[in-house]
C-alpha cells in the first residue's frame, strides 16, 4: 500500500516543468540527459529554427521571468467543500470557488485539463487601485490566506499600483502572465478565452495573448459600447471598451463556431418578385474589381431585353462567361423586371446559412451597456447598488451564443458579481441545455469606511455574510437562480452551484521544530490535519487523482465503515479513522463485491486512512486480500 504524503507528486498539482520535460523527451530524446535538457544538442536538432539574437522582438518586463515560474510551481493547497453554502449541492454541476485565482487555476489542472469550451474573465483594467496582491507578489496558499486575513501578514505592504510605483504596467503584467499561462491549458483544442479590457491594457494584453497563445490564434478584438449618454467631463467622451479574443487552436475553432440566428430585419431583405419556386431571395452584384481578375473575367454579354454591357470602368465580371450562362439557365441571374438592367446574382433564404456571420461591433442595443449591467443587478438585490461597473448578461450571452454547445464548460476565474454564471442560467432556460460553469473569485474584504464600498458591505452585514466579493458572488447566483425558478417552474435544468473555498492541504507538511524534534516526530503520526472534515480529505483526493468535482459519489456502509464510490467505483475511498484487525478481512471482501456490483470501465484505485489501522500487520494483511481480486493500486493517507 503505497502512502500518499504532503510531497508526493499524487497529492500536489501537476508538475508542469516535468510534464515540459517529458513531452520534450518524447520528440528529442538524444537531447535530454539524465533528466536535463541539452540545450546544445536540441539546438542542433532544431537547426535554423533557433532565435539567438540578442535583440529578440517580444515585450518584456521586469519580473516576466518570474511570473513565468509562478505558473510552473505546484501547488499544495486543495479546495474545502462548503454544502452549507451551496444551492441543490447534491445534483448541480456547477462550481464557484472562492480563493485566489492562481491556486486555483492549479488546482484545476488535473481535474479540467482540455475540459473548457470558453473562458470569459473581466480582470482589473489597471485603474492603480484594483491590485490586492503584496509587492513582493509571492501568489501561493500563504499569500492567500495573509490577503483574506486568515494569517498574520507581518505587516507587509499591500500594493495600490500607482503610476507613481514605477511599476503601473509591470504589476499589471505579472498579474495575469502565469493565469493566462494556466487558463490555456484548461482550454478545449476548439477553446476559446475573451477577456474584457480598457484602452490602459490593451496593447499589453494583445502582446502576452500573442506569446502565451500564439499570434496565429488571434481571433479578434470586439468593440463593445458601454454607454451610450455623452460624457461632458472629460475631453473626449469614452463610450466603448474592448473585448479580446484569442483561441487555444484557431483553425479548430473556426470549425465551431457559432453563426447568431437570422433576425427578422434581415428575413426583410429577401421578396420573391419573379415567384420563383426556391422562395424569397436577395440579389448581389456580379461584378468584381479588376485588379486580380483573368481576361475570361472580361466579355460582354446581352441582357434578356436586347442591351449589350461590358464590365463596369475599372470592374470584371464576377465569373466566366460559361458560368453566368450556366447561372442564367438556372434561373439564378436578375436583369430586372424589364430584362434590361446590369445582372445581378440571386440568393435564396432556403439556401442560406443558418445564421448570421459575427460582426466585431457589438452596439448597446445588442448586448446592453454598463448602465444595463447595474439595473439587472439592482433588480436582483431589493433596489441597492453592489457594484459600481459590473458586466450586462447580454454581452456575455453573446460569448455564450457564439461559442458553446449545450452541454459545455464556461470558465470565469474573475468572476465579480457573476454576470457568466447568471448568463449560463439564462442561456440552458432559454435554449433547454445543460450547460456548466465555474467561477472563481477571491473573498477581497470590503471596507464600510470607503465610501465605493459601504453599500456592499452594509449589504453583506444584512446578509449575515462576511464582508466579501465573493459573497456578493454566491448571493447573486442564489437570487438568479431562484428568479429564473419562480418564473418559468417548468424549467427542469440545473440552477444550482456547489462551493469550494482554497485552504492548505489537508495533509500535513513536515516541517520539523529543528530545537524539539521529538515533539515533531509525535506530531507527525497522524498527518492529516485535526480541524478537517472527512468530506474536506475526499474532496482532495479527488482533486489530486484527477476527478471532476461535481462527479457522483455513492456511499455504502461496509464491515460498520462508510465507503465512497466515485465515478461508478472508478475511486473507492475509506477514511475511518480505526480499522481493526478482524474488520480487515469483512472490509476488504465487501469493497471487491461492491466494486464489482459497479463494474467500472477500467482500473480502480482504493484509498484509506493511513492511521486507521491497529498496526502495519493490519495493513498488509487488506493490501493483499484487495489485490488477490485484481485490486492493484491501493493508496493511504
Amino acid at each position: 500500500m503505497k502512502k500518499l504524503t504532503h510531497a508526493d507528486p499524487e497529492i500536489k498539482s501537476p508538475d508542469l516543468v516535468a510534464e515540459n520535460i517529458e513531452q520534450l523527451q518524447a520528440l528529442f530524446p538524444e537531447a535530454i540527459t539524465e533528466g536535463k535538457v541539452d540545450f546544445e544538442v536540441l539546438k542542433q536538432l532544431l537547426g535554423g529554427a533557433v532565435e539567438e539574437r540578442e535583440e529578440k522582438y517580444g515585450l518584456n518586463w521586469n519580473g516576466k521571468r518570474r511570473a513565468r515560474q509562478l505558473a510552473l510551481t505546484p501547488s499544495t493547497g486543495t479546495l474545502r467543500p462548503c454544502p452549507e453554502e451551496s444551492v441543490d449541492w447534491d445534483t448541480t454541476q456547477n462550481l464557484m470557488i472562492e480563493g485566489d485565482n492562481l491556486e486555483v487555476l492549479k488546482l484545476l489542472q488535473k481535474s479540467y485539463a482540455g475540459k473548457v469550451k470558453l473562458i470569459y474573465i473581466d480582470p482589473p483594467y489597471n485603474t492603480g487601485k484594483d491590485f490586492v496582491y503584496p509587492d513582493n507578489f509571492r501568489d501561493n496558499i500563504r499569500n492567500y490566506l495573509e490577503l483574506t486575513g486568515q494569517v498574520d501578514g507581518e505587516g507587509r505592504k499591500l500594493s495600490s499600483n500607482t503610476e507613481a510605483s514605477g511599476r503601473f504596467h509591470t504589476d499589471w503584467l505579472n498579474m495575469m502572465y502565469p493565469r493566462l499561462k494556466l487558463a490555456r491549458n484548461l482550454l478545449q483544442e476548439d477553446g476559446v478565452l475573451f477577456i474584457s479590457i480598457d484602452d490602459g491594457e490593451v496593447s499589453h494584453l494583445r502582446s502576452i495573448c500573442d506569446e502565451v497563445f500564439g499570434p496565429e490564434n488571434f481571433i479578434a478584438l470586439f468593440v463593445w459600447e458601454k454607454r451610450t449618454t455623452r460624457e461632458n467631463r472629460r475631453v473626449f467622451s469614452f463610450n466603448h471598451e474592448y473585448v479580446m479574443c484569442v483561441a487555444k487552436n484557431k483553425p479548430e475553432f473556426e470549425q465551431t463556431r457559432n453563426l447568431l440566428p437570422t433576425t427578422d430585419e434581415v428575413r426583410e431583405r429577401y421578396s420573391n418578385p419573379d415567384n420563383d419556386p426556391r422562395g424569397p431571395w436577395q440579389s448581389v452584384s456580379l461584378n468584381a474589381q479588376a485588379g486580380h481578375a483573368t481576361k475570361e473575367q472580361f466579355y460582354s454579354l446581352t441582357t434578356p431585353g436586347g442591351r449589350v454591357l461590358q464590365p463596369p470602368s475599372g470592374r470584371c465580371w464576377a465569373v466566366t462567361k460559361p458560368k453566368l450562362e450556366e447561372l442564367i439557365a438556372a434561373n439564378r441571374v436578375w436583369f430586372g423586371e424589364t430584362g434590361h438592367n446590369v445582372p445581378r446574382r440571386k440568393l435564396f433564404l432556403s439556401e442560406a446559412k443558418d445564421g448570421l456571420t459575427p460582426h466585431t461591433l457589438w452596439t448597446a442595443s445588442e448586448v446592453g451597456t454598463n448602465d444595463t449591467a447595474k439595473k439587472e443587478l439592482i433588480e436582483l438585490f431589493d433596489g441597492i447598488e453592489v457594484f459600481d461597473t459590473p458586466k450586462p448578461l447580454g454581452l456575455i450571452e453573446r460569448m455564450i451564443e457564439l461559442t458553446t454547445d449545450k452541454s459545455d464548460l464556461v470558465l470565469d476565474f474573475f468572476a465579480g458579481a457573476g454576470p457568466a454564471g447568471e448568463a449560463v442560467f439564462r442561456k440552458n432556460r432559454a435554449d433547454s441545455s445543460n450547460r456548466r460553469y465555474i467561477l472563481v473569485q477571491l473573498p477581497e474584504p470590503l471596507d464600510p469606511d470607503n465610501k465605493d464600498q459601504k453599500t456592499a458591505a452594509d449589504f453583506c452585514d444584512k446578509l449575515g455574510k462576511p464582508r466579501t466579493i465573493a459573497e456578493l458572488t454566491k448571493e447573486r447566483l442564489r437570487r438568479a437562480g431562484k428568479k429564473i425558478r419562480e418564473k418559468y417552474p417548468l424549467f427542469a435544468g440545473d440552477l444550482g452551484f456547489r462551493v469550494f473555498k482554497l485552504a492548505s492541504s489537508n495533509i500535513h507538511a513536515w516541517e520539523p521544530d529543528r530545537d524539539n524534534l521529538p515533539k515533531t516526530l509525535q506530531e507527525s503520526i497522524e498527518h492529516l490535519k485535526a480541524d478537517r472534515t472527512e468530506a474536506d480529505i475526499l474532496f482532495e483526493v479527488l482533486l489530486k487523482l484527477g476527478l471532476d468535482l461535481t462527479v457522483p459519489i455513492e456511499e455504502k456502509a461496509i464491515s460498520g465503515k462508510t465507503v465512497h464510490g466515485i465515478g461508478a467505483g472508478t475511486l473507492l475511498v475509506c477514511l475511518a479513522e480505526h480499522i481493526a484487525t478482524a474488520e480487515v478481512e469483512p472490509l476488504a471482501l465487501g469493497i471487491v463485491g461492491w466494486r464489482k456490483a459497479m463494474a467500472p470501465a477500467g482500473e480502480s484505485t482504493v484509498v484509506f486512512r493511513d492511521s486507521a489501522f491497529a498496526d502495519d500487520v493490519a495493513k498488509t494483511n487488506l493490501t493483499a486480500i484487495l489485490q488477490q481480486h485484481g485490486l492493484e493500486n491501493v493508496r493511504s493517507l
